[in-house]
Formats: C-alpha cells, structure tokens, sequence
C-alpha cells in the first residue's frame, strides 16, 4: 500500500511510517503543491496511490466516481504528527481491509460509529 499524503498533512509522515507503508510520498515531493485536487486524484489512480487527506474534497471524489484511487480521510482537527502517525498505525488493519475490498472506496479516520 502506498499512501499519498496531501498538501495538507505533514512530509515527515513518509520517513515517519516508511516501516509500515513503504513507498509512499507526499505531494509537495511530486512537485505537486499547487496541482489541482482533480489532477492529484487522477494521478493517484493511475500510479496506485491511495490519497491520504483531511480535504474533504477527496471524501466527494471517492464516493462520487468510485476507486481507484481509494481516499483514506483524516477526521483530525489540528494535531501533532505524532498523532496521525500514530492514528495511521492503529488503523493498518482498517487500512487492508480497505485496499482488499474493491468496492470500498473512502475510509474515514478516526472510525467512527454511526447509529
């Protein structure tokens, strides 16, 4: 699984989390800190990204067109990065389950439930 860290998450993320989600990258990396949101999640689905994000945007994309790319959104206000990292980690089985399911399309973080 390689995550694509918006421009809205931290860059340490990637060397942060390199032993649980080797090969991912942050936009800003890519050269990508002013492509629109559209043309990120076009480039997401055709190199195998999954698009890490607290951008709502992404959320609509996912449930409207369906993946790939699948959107992982972080429900966090602002945070330490330590924190997303450690959200990042505790959710690696939620994270599996989404890539094995390919229907599935957005996964929202922190898991909330919903009555």
């Amino acid at each position: 699984m390689k995550l694509l860290f918006d421009q809205n998450l931290s860059r340490d993320l990637i060397w942060r989390l390199a032993d649980v989600y080797p090969g991912s990258e942050h936009v800003l990396r890519l050269g990508m800190s002013s492509t629109d949101d559209f043309r990120i999640w076009k480039f997401a689905a055709q190199e195998g990204w999954t698009v890490v994000t607290k951008d709502v945007d992404y959320a609509h994309l996912g449930m409207t067109l369906g993946p790939p790319p699948k959107v992982i959104w972080i429900r966090l206000g602002n945070c330490r990065v330590s924190a997303l990292e450690d959200l990042l980690r505790q959710a690696f089985p939620a994270i599996e389950a989404l890539h094995a399911d390919p229907e599935l399309a957005v996964l929202t973080l922190p898991l909330q439930i919903v009555p």
